[in-house]
C-alpha cells in the first residue's frame, strides 16, 4: 500500500533523512518513533505530498506522490501534530469546507425526510469521532481534546484507505488519550496507518510494526512483539522480595547456577528490595527453594521483561553507536 524508496532529504548542509526504505502493507497499522529532530514529521510531510524530497520515491497503492500528487492524495488522509483548524468555524462548516476541498463526489440530494449520501457521510464520521455533539459549536470554543477529534474527522473524510497520524494524542489528558487511542484502533482494521507517537505504550497497544528513526536513519523495522522477543534476555531475571538487598543478594549467591546479582537501587526501599540475577541456568526452583528455607516473602519473580520504551532508549540514547544501529537495521 505504502513503498517508501531511498527516501533522502536535506534542509541546507544538513541531510534530515539518509536513504530511508520501508513499506507498509495493506490493513496494516505502523508505529513511528524517533526522538525529536529525527526525521519523524519530515518523512511523513513527504509521504503525504507536502514537501518533496532530494532522492527518492514515495508511491501510494502504486501511484507516485510527486507525478500524481491529485491522485494519491485523494488515498490518503493526514493529521499532522497541529490539526489544520479555522477557530472561526464551527464543526459542521469547517467539515463541509474539508468535503468540498477534498473534491468528494457524493450524491448531495435527498428524497423528501432522507438524508443526502454527504449527510449520511458526514455524520457517520462525527459519531465514529465522537463530536456529534459539538457538531453546529464554534471550533474556537472547543477543548484541546474535541479539536483533536474534529482533526481526525477531516482526516476521514472521503474515507481515504491510508491514515497519516503525527502525534494524535500530543497535548490531551489521559482520559482522553484512552479515547483518542481506541478510536485509532478501531480505524486500523479499516484503514492502512502510520502513527508518529511519543507514548511508547501507545504504540505498544496499537501498532503490528514498528520503525525507530534515528539521526535520519533507519535504526530498527520489526513486528512488535518480535522487536521486544529480540531484546528479552532469558537468562535474567528479575525478584522483588521483602527484606534488606544486600541479604537478599548473599542469600541468592550462593545457589547454583546464579553467575551474578545486582540491586536495582531504583527500585529498592525499606519494606522491598528489587535484584537482577544474570544466569546461564533455569535456576527459579532453587531460588524460590532458599527464599522458603529463610522465610523471605516473595512480592514478584520472573523474567525480566523488556518495554518498547527500553528498545526505543537502547537505540537513541547513545547506548549503541552508529555501526551497530545500521548492522541492526540490515
Amino acid at each position: 500500500m505504502i513503498e517508501i524508496s531511498n527516501l533522502t532529504k536535506s534542509f541546507g548542509k544538513h541531510k534530515v533523512l539518509d536513504n530511508i526504505t520501508f513499506r507498509v502493507g495493506e490493513g496494516e497499522v505502523l508505529g513511528f518513533l524517533g526522538a525529536n529532530g529525527a526525521g519523524k514529521s519530515t518523512t511523513m510531510n513527504i509521504i503525504t505530498g507536502y514537501l518533496s524530497s532530494n532522492e527518492g520515491k514515495v508511491l501510494i497503492n502504486g501511484i507516485n506522490i510527486l507525478e500524481e500528487p491529485e491522485k494519491a492524495k485523494k488515498l490518503i488522509g493526514y493529521l499532522p501534530e497541529q490539526p489544520p483548524l479555522y477557530l472561526n468555524m464551527t464543526v459542521s462548516e469547517y467539515l463541509d469546507f474539508v468535503y468540498q476541498l477534498k473534491g468528494i463526489k457524493l450524491n448531495e440530494k435527498a428524497e423528501k425526510g432522507e438524508k443526502s449520501e454527504k449527510q449520511q457521510h458526514i455524520e457517520e464520521i462525527c459519531e465514529m469521532c465522537g463530536i456529534t455533539g459539538v457538531y453546529k459549536r464554534l471550533i474556537g470554543n472547543l477543548s484541546k481534546g474535541y479539536r483533536q477529534r474534529v482533526g481526525l474527522a477531516q482526516a476521514l473524510i472521503g474515507n481515504p484507505e491510508v491514515l497519516i497520524l503525527d502525534e494524535p494524542t500530543v497535548g490531551l489528558d489521559p482520559v482522553q488519550i484512552i479515547e483518542i487511542r481506541n478510536l485509532i484502533r478501531e480505524l486500523g482494521k479499516k484503514h492502512t496507518v502510520i502513527l508518529s507517537s511519543h507514548i511508547l505504550s501507545e504504540v505498544s497497544a496499537i501498532c503490528e510494526k514498528v520503525i525507530i528513526i534515528h539521526n535520519g536513519r533507519i535504526a530498527a523495522a520489526s513486528v512488535t512483539d518480535k522487536l521486544i522477543k529480540e531484546f528479552q534476555d532469558s537468562n535474567r531475571l528479575r525478584l522483588t522480595a521483602e527484606g534488606d538487598a544486600q541479604e537478599l543478594v548473599k542469600t541468592v549467591s550462593v545457589i547454583y547456577g546464579v553467575d551474578s546479582v545486582e540491586i536495582d537501587e531504583t527500585k529498592t526501599n525499606s519494606s522491598a528490595a528489587e535484584i537482577i540475577i544474570r544466569t546461564s541456568k533455569d535456576v527459579r526452583g532453587p531460588i524460590m527453594s532458599r527464599l522458603v528455607e529463610k522465610n523471605i516473602g516473595v512480592i514478584n519473580f520472573g523474567l525480566d521483561t523488556v518495554s518498547l520504551e527500553d528498545i526505543f532508549l537502547k537505540y537513541v540514547g547513545g547506548e549503541s553507536d552508529e555501526g551497530s544501529i545500521q548492522e541492526r537495521a540490515e
